[in-house]
């Protein structure tokens, strides 16, 4: 049978772990601590499975459902929804480390050991002041020649 949402709101936590199924695999563990977990069980290439959803009351018992529904299409599609999740935690990180401002610094802290020190300074103050407004926020593959000369053409 189902959770409803009045149920989830009165669980009460235990001296050992409570688990509260909701069904197809979702239910929601709550530590003798007092923590409302949502979790869901599911098997892939024939081994089971354990997805963390969300805490309650931040996701509520319909958004952990439909987080359940869009794995299980992943599921569906063949791929595991864990394996997806973590590669697109993976693609947003590195989207975040590889913008060209990052880039750039990382470039500078190896280049400017060759050079003086005024030299480095006024090349670091001209990328801060023209470049990075720009496109310092953006990421390197997303970034075309033609915003480039662009850019060149305004300073």
């Amino acid at each position: 049978m189902a959770l409803t949402n009045t149920e989830v709101l009165k669980a009460k936590p235990g001296p050992s772990p409570v688990k509260m199924a909701d069904g197809r695999g979702l239910y929601l563990l709550i530590t003798p601590a007092g923590s409302k977990l949502w979790r869901w069980k599911y098997r892939f290439l024939g081994k089971e499975k354990l997805m963390a959803i969300g805490a309650y009351p931040d996701v509520s018992l319909a958004q952990a459902r439909d987080k359940v529904d869009e794995a299980r299409k992943h599921l569906a599609n063949g791929s595991d929804p864990m394996a997806t999740r973590k590669s697109d935690k993976i693609a947003r990180r590195l989207a975040v480390e590889d913008t060209f401002a990052a880039v750039a610094k990382k470039w500078w802290e190896s280049w400017k050991a060759a050079r003086s020190d005024s030299h480095t300074v006024y090349v670091w103050r001209r990328l801060e002041a023209d470049v990075f407004p720009a496109i310092g926020t953006r990421p390197i593959a997303e970034i075309e020649a033609p915003e480039l000369v662009a850019m060149m053409k305004a300073c």
